[in-house]
C-alpha cells in the first residue's frame, strides 16, 4: 500500500509567521501606547491649573471686555460700534490717545538712552556694584509709594515741595525780591492805584513843596521790626529845589493813631523805591532810608512832579514753578517714571554689555580708536538686540502706566494728564458709568498693546533659534 504525503499549501508558512509577529508587535505595542497616554494625562494635569487660571484672568476678561464694548452703559442695548465712534468724538479721550503718544514716545526713549549711557559709565567707576543697587532701589518701591512722594516734592509751595524750594533758593540768588510782598498803599486824599500794583500820589508835587507822606498797610511785621520812626522824616523840612517825602507804616501798635497821617510810633519802611514821574515817564527814583524817608535833589525846579511806588515793591516772593499745572503735569509725572525705571534700563543693559566681546573693543582701541568712536561704532550696534528688548518692554509697560497719573495729577489739571489707562477707568468707574465706553477704551488699550507684544515674542524665538 502506497501511502500519498501531501505538501503543505504554498505561503501557509510566511502568513503563520507574519500573524506571530504581528500578535508579539501588539502585545509590546500595548503598554507603549498606554505609557504613552499616561504621560500625556499627567501633562494635561500639570497644564490645566495654570491654563484655567489663565483663562480666567486674561482669556474671559478679554472676551466680556469686548462683548460689553458693544452694548450701552446700561448694558441692555446692543450699540455694535457706537461706542468706538463715540469714543473717537470725545475730546477727554482725543486727550488720552495725544498724551499716551507722548508718554510712549518720550519715557522709553529716554529710559533707554539713559540706561545705556549709565551702563556705560558705571564700568568706568570703582564702587559699580554699590551704584546699581542704588539706582534700582526705586523699583522695590510701588507706585502708590513713589506717587506719593513726587506729589510731596511737586508741591508749589516751597516750605513744602523739595524743587520749588531749590528753584526759589536759586532765583532769589540771582534776582531780588520785593521789599514789602503782599503790602499796599491807603489809598485816599494822599494815594492811589495806579496799573501794574503801582499806588502815586493824588496830586502833583514841586521841588521845594512840604514832605508828602505816603502811608503802607498790610506790611508784615517782620518787615517793619527793625525801621526805625517816621515822624522825625515827616517833620524835616525840604531845602530848595528838593522834592521830600517818607513812606511809613500807618499802624499804630495798641491803636489810637490817625490814619492818613505819621504818628509818633509809627515806623518808616525802609528799601522803598520811589520814582518821579514827568509827563507819563519816570525822571528820577530813590529808596526809603531806614526810617522811611527819600529825597529828589536834581529835578527841574520849575516842573511838578507825580511821585510813585512801583508795583515791584509789592509783589508777591517769587515761589517757584507750577511742576502740576495744565503745562508741566505730564513731563513732571514721566519724571517720576525715570526715577523708578531707570535702574531697570541700566541692569538689563549692563548684562548685555558684559556679554560683549572685549577683543573687538582692544583691537578698535589699538587702531586708534577713541572712547566716543567705541561707544558709537561697536557698542551701541552689539547691543542693538537688548536695547531693543528694553524698549519694547518699556513701552508695554508705559501703555498701561495708571497709578502715577491719578496719585500725582492734582484733580482740577487729571484731564491735561490723563491717558487711555486713566480714562478707561474715568469713564467706566470715576464717574462716567459708561462701562460700554470704557470696555471700548480697553479693547483699544489692548489692539495697542498686541503688536509690541508679537514683535517681542518674535524677536525672542528668533534669538533663541
Amino acid at each position: 500500500m502506497t501511502t500519498v504525503t501531501r505538501s503543505p499549501r504554498r505561503g501557509t508558512a510566511p502568513a503563520e509567521a507574519t500573524a506571530r509577529a504581528a500578535a508579539r508587535r501588539g502585545a509590546g505595542a500595548d503598554p507603549r501606547r498606554r505609557a504613552g497616554r499616561r504621560r500625556r494625562i499627567i501633562a494635561v494635569a500639570f497644564v490645566l491649573p495654570a491654563l484655567l487660571l489663565l483663562g480666567a484672568l486674561v482669556v474671559y476678561p478679554v472676551l466680556f471686555s469686548v462683548g460689553r464694548s458693544l452694548f450701552d452703559a446700561s448694558g441692555t442695548r446692543f450699540v455694535g460700534g457706537g461706542n468706538y465712534v463715540e469714543m473717537f468724538r470725545d475730546p477727554a479721550t482725543l486727550r488720552a490717545v495725544r498724551n499716551s503718544t507722548v508718554w510712549v514716545v518720550v519715557a522709553p526713549t529716554l529710559l533707554t538712552g539713559l540706561g545705556l549711557v549709565l551702563a556705560v559709565l558705571v564700568e568706568k567707576i570703582r564702587w559699580a556694584a554699590a551704584f546699581k543697587v542704588l539706582l534700582f532701589l526705586p523699583m522695590a518701591v510701588s507706585f502708590l509709594a513713589a506717587g506719593i512722594i513726587f506729589s510731596l516734592a511737586y508741591e508749589e509751595d516751597p516750605d513744602k515741595g523739595v524743587l520749588n524750594a531749590a528753584v526759589v533758593g536759586v532765583h532769589d540768588l540771582v534776582a531780588d525780591g520785593s521789599s514789602y510782598p503782599g503790602a499796599r498803599a491807603r489809598e485816599g486824599e494822599t494815594a492811589r492805584k495806579a496799573r501794574g500794583g503801582a499806588y502815586e500820589t493824588a496830586a502833583s508835587l514841586s521841588p521845594g513843596a512840604a514832605p508828602v507822606a505816603l502811608p503802607l498797610v498790610g506790611v508784615k511785621p517782620q518787615d517793619a521790626a527793625a525801621a526805625r520812626p517816621a515822624a522825625q522824616a515827616a517833620s524835616a523840612p525840604a531845602a530848595a529845589g528838593e522834592l521830600r517825602g517818607v513812606v511809613y507804616l500807618d499802624f499804630t501798635p495798641g491803636g489810637g493813631g490817625r490814619p492818613g497821617e505819621v504818628d509818633a510810633e509809627e515806623p518808616g519802611l525802609p528799601g522803598v523805591t520811589v520814582e518821579a514821574v514827568r509827563d507819563g515817564g519816570a525822571v528820577a527814583s530813590a529808596t526809603t532810608a531806614a526810617d522811611g524817608s527819600f529825597a529828589f535833589t536834581d529835578l527841574d525846579a520849575s516842573g511838578s512832579y507825580v511821585l510813585r511806588l512801583p508795583g515791584a515793591n509789592f509783589a508777591a516772593p517769587y515761589t517757584g514753578v507750577s511742576w502740576l499745572g495744565p503745562a508741566l503735569v505730564t513731563p513732571a509725572i514721566i519724571g517720576a517714571y525715570l526715577w523708578i525705571w531707570t535702574g531697570f534700563a541700566m541692569v538689563l543693559i549692563g548684562a548685555g554689555l558684559s556679554a560683549l566681546p572685549r577683543d573687538a573693543l582692544e583691537a578698535a582701541r589699538m587702531d586708534g580708536a577713541n572712547e566716543w568712536q567705541i561707544f558709537r561704532r561697536i557698542t551701541v550696534p552689539l547691543l542693538a538686540p537688548v536695547l531693543t528688548v528694553v524698549f519694547v518692554t518699556l513701552v508695554i509697560n508705559v501703555m498701561k502706566v495708571f497709578d502715577l497719573i491719578y496719585i500725582i495729577a492734582p484733580g482740577p489739571v487729571q484731564q491735561d494728564a490723563t491717558v487711555l489707562a486713566t480714562q478707561m477707568w474715568l469713564v467706566s468707574f470715576g464717574g462716567g458709568n459708561d462701562q460700554g465706553l470704557g470696555s471700548a477704551l480697553g479693547v483699544l488699550l489692548l489692539l495697542l498693546v498686541i503688536p509690541a507684544m508679537v514683535f517681542s515674542v518674535r524677536r525672542f524665538r528668533r534669538s533663541q533659534s
